[in-house]
């Protein structure tokens, strides 16, 4: 009786590693799984380019968010199995931030708040956008300019009477 559950014993576990092997043999020995998900820049307007680098992905992948498309992961050759992709942030994507999620050999792996978007910023019509200056602020430093000419006006017309004298 107890070479029987002996040998069922040793069955089992030449079972489980049988079943095991050809895993780990199908990465060259070694069971790929993504780790250090790494997003730079890690503040990006919309627009921008983001690059995205995995380690433990010797075969690539892909990388997702809600902030852009998926984009391909290519190997690096290193010894960390490395893949890098670059991704373009959607230009409709809110300022926030955002998660990463790598797919590699078949298992995944999600980095939080990898990354965070900033608003566009307005430019090239100053004053008088409607966010910008009020009528008031204009009417307010226009007349400290106007004031501030007046007062050296004078001050170089009295300087100059001191003169004659």
């Amino acid at each position: 009786m107890r070479k029987t559950r002996a040998l069922a014993a040793a069955g089992a576990a030449v079972a489980v590693l049988g079943v095991a092997a050809p895993v780990a043999v199908a990465d060259g020995g070694r069971v790929a799984n993504p780790s250090n998900i790494v997003a730079m820049p890690g503040v990006i307007a919309r627009g921008g380019q983001l690059t995205v680098t995995v380690d433990g992905c010797p075969n690539g992948g892909h990388a997702t968010s809600d902030a852009f498309q998926r984009t391909n992961l290519t190997p690096v050759n290193n010894r960390n199995d490395t893949a890098r992709g670059t991704a373009t942030i959607d230009e409709n994507a809110r300022p926030g931030s955002y998660d990463i999620t790598v797919h590699c050999s078949g298992r995944s792996l999600t980095r939080p708040h990898a990354f965070t978007v900033i608003g566009g910023v307005r430019g090239g019509i100053g004053g008088s956008s409607t966010t910008g200056a009020t009528p008031t602020d204009m009417a307010i430093g226009g007349s400290l300019v106007a004031a501030a000419v007046a007062g050296s006006g004078f001050f170089w017309m009295r300087r100059r009477a001191e003169k004659r004298i």
